[in-house]
Protein backbone atom coordinates (compact mmCIF):
# COMPACT_ATOMS: atom_id res chain seq x y z
CA UNK A 1 0.00 0.00 0.00
CA UNK A 2 1.42 3.31 -0.95
CA UNK A 3 0.08 6.81 0.70
CA UNK A 4 0.27 9.79 -0.98
CA UNK A 5 0.24 13.82 0.57
CA UNK A 6 0.37 16.64 -1.98
CA UNK A 7 1.20 19.92 -0.56
CA UNK A 8 1.70 23.19 -1.98
CA UNK A 9 -1.25 24.83 -3.64
CA UNK A 10 -2.75 28.24 -3.20
CA UNK A 11 -4.09 31.35 -4.89
CA UNK A 12 -1.59 32.86 -7.09
CA UNK A 13 -1.62 35.46 -9.84
CA UNK A 14 -1.36 34.87 -13.66
CA UNK A 15 2.12 34.57 -15.05
CA UNK A 16 3.41 33.38 -11.01
CA UNK A 17 4.78 30.18 -10.34
CA UNK A 18 4.06 27.76 -7.85
CA UNK A 19 5.91 24.27 -6.54
CA UNK A 20 4.00 21.20 -5.49
CA UNK A 21 5.15 18.38 -3.63
CA UNK A 22 3.85 14.91 -3.40
CA UNK A 23 5.31 12.43 -0.14
CA UNK A 24 4.72 8.97 -0.62
CA UNK A 25 4.79 6.42 2.24
CA UNK A 26 6.79 3.12 2.21
CA UNK A 27 10.23 2.14 1.15
CA UNK A 28 8.98 1.31 -2.55
CA UNK A 29 9.26 5.11 -3.80
CA UNK A 30 12.24 4.34 -5.85
CA UNK A 31 9.80 1.66 -7.99
CA UNK A 32 7.03 3.65 -8.52
CA UNK A 33 6.17 5.69 -11.93
CA UNK A 34 4.70 9.19 -10.67
CA UNK A 35 2.71 11.41 -12.37
CA UNK A 36 0.39 14.46 -11.45
CA UNK A 37 -3.13 14.87 -13.15
CA UNK A 38 -5.50 17.61 -12.11
CA UNK A 39 -9.22 18.38 -12.38
CA UNK A 40 -11.22 22.20 -13.16
CA UNK A 41 -14.63 22.58 -11.31
CA UNK A 42 -17.22 20.66 -14.14
CA UNK A 43 -14.01 19.21 -16.30
CA UNK A 44 -12.59 15.39 -16.05
CA UNK A 45 -9.95 14.56 -14.72
CA UNK A 46 -6.92 15.37 -16.69
CA UNK A 47 -2.95 14.27 -17.40
CA UNK A 48 -0.58 16.34 -16.46
CA UNK A 49 2.64 14.89 -16.38
CA UNK A 50 4.63 11.62 -15.55
CA UNK A 51 8.01 10.50 -14.40
CA UNK A 52 9.75 7.45 -14.39
CA UNK A 53 11.51 5.46 -11.06
CA UNK A 54 14.73 6.65 -12.01
CA UNK A 55 13.84 10.14 -13.08
CA UNK A 56 15.27 9.89 -16.15
CA UNK A 57 11.75 10.20 -18.59
CA UNK A 58 9.04 12.27 -18.41
CA UNK A 59 5.80 13.05 -20.73
CA UNK A 60 3.73 16.20 -20.35
CA UNK A 61 0.92 17.19 -21.62
CA UNK A 62 0.51 19.57 -24.42
CA UNK A 63 -0.93 22.44 -22.38
CA UNK A 64 2.09 22.50 -19.87
CA UNK A 65 5.06 21.84 -21.60
CA UNK A 66 7.34 23.97 -21.38
CA UNK A 67 5.91 25.95 -18.11
CA UNK A 68 5.61 22.69 -16.10
CA UNK A 69 8.68 20.19 -14.78
CA UNK A 70 8.30 17.75 -13.06
CA UNK A 71 10.87 15.75 -10.86
CA UNK A 72 11.92 13.60 -7.92
CA UNK A 73 13.80 12.68 -5.44
CA UNK A 74 13.81 9.06 -4.10
CA UNK A 75 16.18 9.91 -1.09
CA UNK A 76 12.84 11.82 0.39
CA UNK A 77 10.09 9.73 -1.26
CA UNK A 78 8.95 12.73 -3.18
CA UNK A 79 8.02 13.95 -6.21
CA UNK A 80 8.02 17.65 -7.46
CA UNK A 81 5.75 20.04 -9.77
CA UNK A 82 6.94 23.10 -10.77
CA UNK A 83 4.68 25.40 -12.21
CA UNK A 84 5.74 28.51 -14.56
CA UNK A 85 4.08 31.04 -16.32
CA UNK A 86 0.55 30.01 -14.49
CA UNK A 87 -2.52 30.66 -16.63
CA UNK A 88 -6.12 30.70 -15.00
CA UNK A 89 -6.84 27.53 -17.30
CA UNK A 90 -4.25 26.23 -14.65
CA UNK A 91 -7.01 26.37 -12.25
CA UNK A 92 -7.94 23.26 -10.61
CA UNK A 93 -7.20 20.50 -7.98
CA UNK A 94 -3.81 19.02 -8.86
CA UNK A 95 -3.27 14.94 -7.61
CA UNK A 96 -0.76 12.89 -7.39
CA UNK A 97 -0.58 9.33 -8.54
CA UNK A 98 1.74 6.43 -8.00
CA UNK A 99 1.92 3.50 -10.09
CA UNK A 100 4.32 -0.07 -9.75
CA UNK A 101 4.34 -0.23 -13.85
CA UNK A 102 6.77 1.62 -17.11
CA UNK A 103 6.25 4.93 -18.10
CA UNK A 104 4.64 3.73 -21.38
CA UNK A 105 1.89 2.27 -19.13
CA UNK A 106 0.71 4.51 -16.72
CA UNK A 107 -1.81 6.02 -18.72
CA UNK A 108 -3.79 2.76 -17.88
CA UNK A 109 -2.12 1.11 -14.95
CA UNK A 110 -3.87 0.74 -11.67
CA UNK A 111 -2.80 3.93 -9.49
CA UNK A 112 -2.98 5.28 -5.53
CA UNK A 113 -3.53 8.76 -5.61
CA UNK A 114 -3.72 11.51 -3.27
CA UNK A 115 -6.07 13.50 -1.83
CA UNK A 116 -5.72 16.43 -4.14
CA UNK A 117 -3.92 20.26 -3.24
CA UNK A 118 -5.96 23.27 -4.90
CA UNK A 119 -4.05 25.56 -7.24
CA UNK A 120 -6.20 28.61 -8.01
CA UNK A 121 -5.08 30.52 -10.53
CA UNK A 122 -6.29 34.57 -10.63
CA UNK A 123 -5.81 38.18 -10.80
Amino acid sequence: QVQLVESGGGLVQPGSSLRLSCTASGRTFSTLAMGWFRQAPGKEREFVCKINWSGTGTYYADSVKGRFTISRDNAKNTVYLQMNSLKPEDTAVYYCAASRTTLNAFASADKYWGQGTQVTVSS
